[in-house]
C-alpha cells in the first residue's frame, strides 16, 4: 500500500549508478522519483514539474550542487533540498545551510539513513499543510465572508461588526436560537487586534448553575468534592483573547453577582482559592432572550444588564430577511461540498414563504437532510419537509401534492416545528397544537 507520506522527488547525480539505485530504493517506499545526470538538465527538470524533495549531489560537472540550490530554491522556496557529498567540510555544511539547504549526507551512506532524513521532510511538510489548511478552514468559518447576507439588516450588522471589532468595548449579540450569534463574535474576534490570541466560548444556558462557576473561574485543587487537581477557567484561557458567554440571560442571580465583579474588576478568584488573577481577555455576550422583559421579571440584574449592553448588535431573524435565502441555500450546498444538487422554482417558493421558526441553522440542517436524500438529483417540492407546505397553506387548506404525501410525516413535522417555537418547552408546544400535553406525549412516542 502506498505510503501516506509519499512525495515527488527529483534525484540529480553524474553517477548514472547512483540515481538508478536511488530510485530503486525510494520507489519502494512509494515515493515517486524522476532522475536527471547533471545540474543543468536537472535544473530544465525541476522547472517542468512540481517536487517535494530534490537529491542533488554537491560535485558535478558544469553546474554545481550549491549553485542548484540556490536556482532551487529562488524557484519554489517551499520545495527542499538534501545534498550528497563525499568531499564535505565544516564551510560546506555552512555554505550549504545558508543557500537553504534542508540537510546534507555524506557519501557512502546507508539508504535507511537517507529515507529516514526524506521521511522527517516528508512529515515536516504534511505537518505544515495541514496547519495551513486548519488555519484557512477557521479563518473560513469565522470570517465576514462566512455570514452570508445582501439584506440591509444583515449589511447594517457587518458595518457594526466593522465598527466595534479594533476596539476593546463589551459586545452583547442579541437575536433567536439558530441566527448565528457565536459566528459574528467570532467575526469581532478575528478583525480585532486579538485574532492571535484565543477565542474562547461557554455556552451559559447549558451548565447547571455550580458547573457554570468552575468553568468561568476555575478551581483550586480540594475546593470540593472530586476536585483532585487544579483546573484553569475559561477567563484565564482566554488570555488576551476574547471570551464568548453565549445565552447569558440564562445565568442565575448568584453567578450574575460573580460575573458583574468580574467585569468590573477584571480579576477573578478560582473557587477555593484566595489568590487574586488579573484578566485581560475582552467580553462578548450572547443572547436569544428579551432581558429587558428579564429585568422587569427582577431575574436578570440592572448593574449586569448597564455593565454587557454597551454595544449591542441585533441579528435579525431569517424571516425578516428573506431576500437573503437563496445565497444561503447556495453557500450550504457549496459549504457541503456540491454544486450539482439544484432546487428547482416551486422548492425554492415554499422555502421563501416559510417562517424559518430555526432561523439559519434550520435552513442548514434541512438542506443537509436533503442532500442526504436526493443526491445529485433536482431537489423538489416533494422532497421538502411537511412543515413547509403546511406553511404555506395555513389551517391545512392545502392542496395535496400530485405524488401524495405521508400523513406520519405531516404530524411530525407539525410537532417539530411546534417543539421548535416552544423553545422545546412541551407545554407550549402542546398548546400551539391545540391539544393536551399528555396527547402530545402519546403522539410523539408513536411516531418515535
Amino acid at each position: 500500500m502506498k505510503d501516506k507520506l509519499s512525495g515527488k522527488i527529483l534525484v540529480i547525480d553524474d553517477e548514472q549508478r547512483m540515481c538508478l539505485v536511488l530510485k530503486a530504493g525510494l520507489e519502494v517506499d512509494g515515493h515517486q522519483i524522476e532522475m536527471t545526470f547533471d545540474g543543468n538538465a536537472g535544473l530544465k527538470k525541476f522547472s517542468e514539474g512540481v517536487f517535494d524533495l530534490v537529491i542533488t549531489d554537491l560535485k558535478m560537472p558544469g553546474r554545481d550542487g550549491l549553485s542548484l540550490l540556490e536556482d532551487i530554491k529562488r524557484m519554489n522556496p517551499a520545495t527542499e533540498v538534501i545534498l550528497m557529498t563525499a568531499y564535505a567540510t565544516a564551510q560546506t555544511a555552512v555554505d550549504a545551510m545558508k543557500k537553504g539547504a534542508y540537510d546534507y549526507i555524506l557519501k557512502p551512506f546507508e539508504m535507511a539513513e537517507l529515507k529516514l532524513r526524506v521521511r522527517r521532510i516528508l512529515e515536516k511538510k504534511a505537518l505544515a499543510s495541514e496547519n495551513l489548511a486548519l488555519k484557512e478552514r477557521l479563518k473560513e468559518r469565522y470570517s465576514m465572508t462566512n455570514m452570508i447576507g445582501q439584506s440591509g439588516a444583515m449589511q447594517h450588522v457587518f458595518r457594526m461588526i466593522e465598527k466595534v471589532a479594533a476596539s476593546d468595548t463589551t459586545v452583547i449579540i442579541r437575536g433567536e436560537s439558530g441566527t448565528g450569534k457565536e459566528l459574528v463574535a467570532n467575526a469581532i474576534h478575528q478583525q480585532s487586534p486579538r485574532l492571535k490570541e484565543p477565542f474562547v466560548a461557554v455556552n451559559c444556558g447549558a451548565l447547571p448553575e455550580s458547573l457554570l462557576e468552575s468553568e468561568l473561574f476555575g478551581y483550586e485543587r480540594g475546593a470540593f468534592t472530586g476536585a483532585d487537581k487544579r483546573k484553569i477557567g475559561r477567563f484565564e484561557l482566554a488570555g488576551k483573547g476574547s471570551i464568548f458567554l453565549d445565552e447569558i440571560g440564562d445565568i442565575s442571580a448568584a453567578t450574575q453577582v460573580k460575573l458583574l465583579r468580574v467585569l468590573q474588576s477584571k480579576e477573578i478568584v478560582r473557587l477555593g482559592g484566595t489568590e487574586t488573577i488579573k484578566i485581560q481577555a475582552r467580553t462578548i455576550a450572547a443572547t436569544n432572550r428579551n432581558l429587558e422583559d428579564l429585568l422587569k421579571q427582577g431575574t436578570f440584574r440592572e448593574d449586569l444588564y448597564y455593565r454587557i449592553n454597551v454595544f449591542p448588535i441585533n441579528l435579525p431573524p431569517l424571516r425578516e430577511r428573506k431576500e437573503d435565502i437563496p445565497l444561503l441555500i447556495e453557500h450550504f450546498l457549496k459549504k457541503h461540498q456540491t454544486d450539482l444538487t439544484k432546487i428547482d422554482k416551486r422548492a425554492l417558493k415554499l422555502m421563501m414563504n416559510y417562517s424559518w421558526p430555526g432561523n439559519v441553522r434550520e435552513l442548514e440542517n434541512i438542506l443537509e437532510r436533503l442532500l442526504i436524500m436526493v443526491g445529485e438529483a433536482e431537489i423538489t417540492p416533494k422532497d421538502l419537509p411537511p412543515q413547509l407546505y403546511i406553511e404555506e397553506n395555513p389551517g391545512f387548506a392545502f392542496e395535496i401534492p400530485e405524488e401524495g404525501i405521508s400523513l406520519e410525516d405531516v404530524e411530525k413535522g407539525l410537532i417539530n416545528q411546534a417543539l421548535v417555537r416552544a423553545h422545546g418547552n412541551k407545554s407550549k408546544a402542546a398548546k400551539l397544537l391545540g391539544i393536551t400535553r399528555r396527547k402530545l406525549y402519546s403522539m410523539m412516542e408513536r411516531l418515535g
